[in-house]
This record gives structure tokens, sequence and C-alpha cells, in this order.
């Protein structure tokens, strides 16, 4: 397990303090709990003065819109002073906003908007490394006797060469020299993004000071760029050698560090606790075991993690394979009851750095309204926080563009040119992985109408075009068709949340599989004192039917919560049939 024996027993410490005072039922239960969160990337989101690049007024314009989905917390994506090497992530000043995106004074209206409509406003920290052009890094690495030297990671050479050969997470090393100093800085993502030394209590403070700085404009929480990197190892040891690779695994010394639990609860009670906001984590490599130490309350960290494990289920980054469904169920299982009454859960299919699910565990061709419906279904009587990133509401799918130039995202351009390099794959291979699992597959424009070039997503497209291209097929799936037809994809995820609203099981019921071992259906129950949900999901194209009276009998006691086909025969499925039954208790 990442973090070391105190870890584990942390941990264990952990699940025995939980058994003793988890209270899943709340008189007063966080408001975080029973909402539904979206996610926004502004830059693909709608362009306001047609220069093709998506913006805060351009959110602001369409709030009715995120109202009528019935939302009650937008997450955004990063919208700070950056000069865009990583969309973003790379910060070059925390309290000003990216001009691309308009001003502080968009920002605070679009903070007004959506608190007008009951909307809460999450911001995205990006706290683990800034960007090279921040003046932290600009000071730091102007000579090794600076004040700001300390607030990054400086090494020097080991026999002439990098401190450690470890790989960054979008290729090549995650050291770079400079000869100025003579020293290596490290960072764990591109040599444009190097990471802050956490170890200093200065760096801390900082960041503390701009937490607040936000809170106190009127946020209501944060998600945490992948926040488990910020405790770095000492003495950066060397990692295990990658097969195939001139660079070493440097993950278990970067990765949920030896202080990283000190470091989240040293930020709560600075800044987390004084407000009543959300957070999240953003946790690569997290296992539940983490997430429990991250997120049981008495340990006062974090309200809840990003698991990317299921995102892991269907092949390598790079390398996608076939979705066994047994695997997904085993980890959805897994998750519910380890973390039931202790820490929460977040739940998610998309976001900006994943490729659009319809078109990974769904059908997005003959079934991609079915598939997208019943894939909403299966997530959304979880227990915990759901999480909708934009465009999913109406079943946008994966884009193939047709050259690599069309291409924006920095880790998709680096594998090409690493796997061209290596020659161990051909083009064929090469593009067909990056058709599946691109981050630009979800970072394409939001298809608002089929009636307006762009898919309506900007004004000007007589003068310029999108900063990435859109779908072609926005001919066929975008906002105001949706709109237009009661049985869409959006109507359906608007019943969602409004169920999630008024059904107290879903937020705190206990889960229970059914059908462990089927290769095809996942069904689940949720239930408490009241009642019981059966949620039954076929995750392929073909009738399957289901000889269990004992099962159908209590279906039919029951009645139909939401399905994705108008009349549901009690297991026997359909192509991607989904649907939920509430039988209450008579006793």
């Amino acid at each position: 397990m990442p973090g070391g024996a105190e870890a584990r027993t942390q941990y264990l410490e952990g699940r025995k303090m939980s058994t003793l005072l988890a209270k899943p039922t709340p008189a007063e239960p966080e408001w975080w709990k029973t909402s539904v969160v979206y996610q926004i990337y502004p830059r693909s989101f709608f362009d306001s003065n047609g220069d093709g690049i998506g913006d805060l007024n351009g959110i602001t314009m369409k709030l009715d819109y995120l109202k009528k989905l019935g939302v009650g917390v937008v997450w955004l994506s990063p919208v700070y002073d950056s000069p865009n090497y990583d969309n973003g992530y790379d910060i070059r000043n925390y309290t000003k906003i990216m001009d691309e995106f308009g001003t502080m004074e968009d920002f605070d209206n679009l903070l007004k908007g959506l608190h007008e409509r009951k909307i809460k406003l999450i911001m995205d920290l990006v706290v683990n490394h800034t960007s090279d052009e921040h003046d932290w890094f600009v000071q730091s690495k102007s000579s090794k006797d600076n004040p700001y030297r300390d607030f990054y990671h400086w090494a020097p050479p080991k026999d002439g060469k990098p401190p450690t050969q470890w790989g960054a997470c979008f290729g090549g090393s995650t050291w770079t020299y400079d000869i100025i100093t003579g020293q290596y800085y490290l960072h764990t993502f591109t040599e444009k993004q190097p990471d802050l030394k956490w170890e200093n209590p200065a760096v801390r403070n900082e960041v503390y000071k701009l937490m607040r700085w936000w809170l106190d404009k009127g946020i209501d929480g944060f998600r945490m760029d992948v926040i488990n990197f910020i405790s770095k190892a000492p003495g950066y040891p060397e990692g295990a050698r990658h097969p195939n690779s001139e660079f070493t695994d440097g993950s278990p010394y970067f990765i949920n560090g030896p202080k990283i639990h000190e470091y989240l609860q040293e930020m709560n009670e600075k800044v987390l606790r004084h407000y009543d906001i959300m957070s999240v984590g953003e946790t690569p490599d997290a296992t539940v075991y983490d997430a429990e130490l991250f997120t049981f309350p008495e340990r006062k960290e974090l309200n809840m993690i990003f698991t990317f494990e299921h995102m892991n289920l269907d092949g390598g980054k790079w390398t996608p394979k076939l979705l066994e469904l047994t695997d997904l169920k085993h980890h959805f299982t897994l998750w519910q009851k380890d973390l039931w009454g202790k820490g929460w859960n977040s739940l998610y299919w998309n976001n900006h750095d994943q490729p659009r699910i319809v078109s990974r565990f769904g059908n997005d061709s003959n079934y991609r309204v079915e598939s997208a419906k019943m894939l909403a279904t299966c997530l959304h009587f979880l227990c915990g926080t759901p999480y909708i990133y934009q465009g999913e509401e109406i079943g946008m799918t994966n884009v193939r563009f047709q050259t690599l130039a069309d291409y924006r995202d920095i880790e998709t351009i680096n594998f090409h040119d690493d796997a061209v390099k290596a020659g161990r794959m051909s083009m064929e291979e090469i593009l067909a992985a990056i058709y599946a699992k691109s981050r630009d597959n979800g970072r394409t424009p939001i298809q608002w109408t089929a009636k307006e070039p762009y898919a309506g997503f900007t004004n000007g497209h007589e003068t310029k075009v999108p900063w990435i291209g859109v779908n072609d097929n926005y001919i066929d799936i975008n906002v105001e068709q949706a709109l237009d037809d009661p049985n869409s994809i959006f109507y359906y995820y608007q019943k969602l949340i409004q169920l999630r609203k008024q059904m107290s099981v879903i937020t705190y019921g206990k889960y229970e599989i059914l059908y462990e071992s089927h290769t095809h259906l996942y069904m689940y129950k949720r239930y408490d004192n009241d009642g019981e949900v059966y949620v039954c999901c076929n995750f392929s194209q073909q009738p399957i039917e289901i000889d269990d009276q004992k099962l159908i009998d209590i279906l039919n006691s029951g009645k139909i919560v939401i399905s994705n086909y108008s009349d549901p025969k009690y297991l026997r499925f359909r192509a991607y049939e989904a649907y939920v039954i509430e039988v209450k208790n008579t006793k």
C-alpha cells in the first residue's frame, strides 16, 4: 500500500474508529452529499466574444441551462492566468483570470449568477506544481541563495546525470537541468510545471493564503488537482525500471508520500474547517484503504476523493482493451461497502481527462441513447456524490480527428512522438489508441445546435475557428435537439438529479450486489429501514432473460422509479436496458 507501514497503521486505526463513530444518517446532512456536480471545462463550453475560445461570460449566458438540468454545484476547471501549456493546469498567477477567459469582474458576475440560481461553485486548486513562469519559480531559478529557491525541488547532478531516472506522467524525465545554477528541478508532469516543495512551511502558508483569498470571495470549495502528489520521499530514492523504457517508476516516492496526511490535516485546520464548503481530492493510485484515510471525518482531511481504479479497467492509458463487467462490479462493490458510513465516494464516468463514457463502456452508434441512459442509471443510484461532465447529459461521443495536427492535448502529442520514436507501434495502432483514450475526446466544444457553424459554440465563425475542432456528429447530437425531445438523455439526467433530492435511500442506504458473476448484467439494491431500491442494468446489446421468480415477485410488488425503455419486463432485458424499482416496507 502506498504510504508505507505508518499509513497502514493509520488505516487500521481509522477502520476501528469508524466502526464506532460512523453516523450514516445525520439529522442535518452535509449539502454536498445530496448534490450533483457539473464540471465545466471553460475553453470548450461557450464562446461569448467570437475568438474561438470559451470564456466566463459564455458560462454566465448558459446558467439557465444548468438550472434547468437541476445540478447543485458547478466545478470550474482552471481559469487562472496561465501560459496554457497544459490547458490552464500550469498556473502563472493564482489570483488573476486568464485573459482569454475574461476578467475578475466577469468571474464575480458568474459567481453571483450561480448563487442567485442556488448553484454552488467549486474551483480547481492546482498546487502540486505551478507554471515555470510563476514569479516564485522565476525567482527560484535565478540563484541558489534566492529566498524562493526552496519553494521548489532542486538537486545536483548525480554522476553527470539527473538525480533519478524517474519518468514523468506526460512522458520524458521528471528532471530538467538549469544551466544558470547547475542543478536539476523536479516536475512530475511537464518541464513547464515545476513541483512545489511542500516540505517548506513557507510554501504551505502561501497555498493556504491563496485558498482563503478565493473562499473569502464566496466560492464553495475546491477540487484539488493531483493532491496526493504533494509529499515527496526524502532523498528522491530511485524507482524500479519500467519495462522497455529508459526511465524508472518514481511514483512510490511522489504519490501518497510520507507526509501527505499531515499536510492535508494542516490544510483542514488552517483553512477548510473554517468554511461551509466541499473538498474533493484527485488522487491517482489511491485505493479504497487510502480513501478511508483521506475522507474519514474524524481524521479531518477531505470530504471525498477521485479514484482512478474504475477508469483503468479497460486497459492502460494507451493500451485499450474491452471492459470486463465483472471487474467494474467488483470495484464499485468494494468501494460502496468499505466506505459506507465511514468516508464518502465520488461518482463519475467522465471528466476533462477521460474519453466519453458512451463511446467507452456503452455503444455510441446503434444504442447511443439507450446505453447513455443505462450508464447514468448505474452510476447515479450508488452511494456518493455524482459528477456530470459537460456534454455527458446529451450523450456526446469520442471524436476521430483525421490528423495529429488537429489534436491539442500535450499528453496525446507526447505519446504519438514517443511511440513513433520507439517504433513499437504502427501508425494505425497509435491512432487507434488516441481515438480510444486521448483526453481531447472530452475537450471538443459543447454541441449547442445543428443550425449554426461549429455547433453554435462560437459566433465568430467568419473570422475565428474554435481552439479545437467540433465533433462532426453535432448535426445529430446537440443541446437544442435534446431540449426539444422529452425522451432525451438530458431529461433522463434531469430526473436522476431530482430523484437524488427526493429519495434519502440513494444518499444513505446500504448496498448489496446481485448476480455478482453475471458477465452482462449489473444489478444491485440500495436499502434502508423504509424499503429497497433495485437497480437493474444490461451492459450489452444482447437480450438477456433471468429465471428468478422470487425476485420477479419482489419487483412486481414495487413501482418503477425510472427506466430507459417505456415498458420494462422484469428480468427480461433488451439491449442496454436499465430500470429502477422501489419496494417499500409494509411492516
